[in-house]
């Protein structure tokens, strides 16, 4: 039996998604999903909406392969600016119907990010998120940190710990909840 070959890097799998991989597309969106919705949580105001994000955001990523450019960044970035901005757009277009969630001034920020205002946010931010972990219960804290920390999909989290998927998601939705809670309220600003 010989080794697993060790895992193809961002810019490798892009090149195959480029090439028209499924398969490619498939690893890249496993790599990054549960990221991705973490992200798009953040900014939108349901995780129905936040799946939606991630879910355009990813189409996007496959209609527009061939005009990915590395020397503009990396997949990682360019993917997370795709989730970043559809995030956005969603939040804004529902915004009126279900009350604002997220400041109008945090949008601006998550708009306009340069790449090194956005490591200082990115560092800030996960900051203010590692103390709002403490307050949650160990369970969600434990499948938050798995995922946003260790980069583990719902199903390896899953796997991992050893309880039912469900569990992981229904465990994820409310500790993400009470953390958005937590960044928009007034004291996290």
């Amino acid at each position: 039996m010989s080794p697993a070959a060790p895992p193809l890097s961002d810019e490798a799998l892009m090149q195959r998604v480029q090439a028209d991989d499924p398969n490619a597309f498939e690893q890249l969106y496993d790599r990054y999903s549960s990221r991705a919705f973490g992200l798009a949580s953040m900014t939108c105001s349901s995780s129905e909406r936040a799946e939606e994000a991630v879910q355009d955001a990813f189409l996007s990523v496959w209609r527009s392969r061939a005009r990915y450019d590395h020397a503009q960044g990396s997949v990682k970035n360019w993917i997370f600016a795709l989730i970043r901005n559809r995030s956005i757009d969603i939040h804004r277009r529902n915004r009126r119907g279900d009350g604002l969630r997220v400041s109008d001034a945090h949008l601006g920020r998550l708009a306009t990010l340069g790449s090194v205002e956005d490591d200082a946010i990115r560092r800030d931010d996960g900051h203010r998120l590692r103390g709002m972990l403490h307050g949650l219960p160990a369970t969600q804290r434990e499948v938050i940190t798995l995922a946003y920390f260790g980069g583990l999909t719902h199903t390896e989290i899953a796997e991992r710990l050893d309880i039912p998927l469900g569990t992981v998601k229904g465990r994820m939705r409310l500790g993400l909840e009470k953390a958005r809670a937590g960044i928009d309220s007034p004291d996290a600003a």
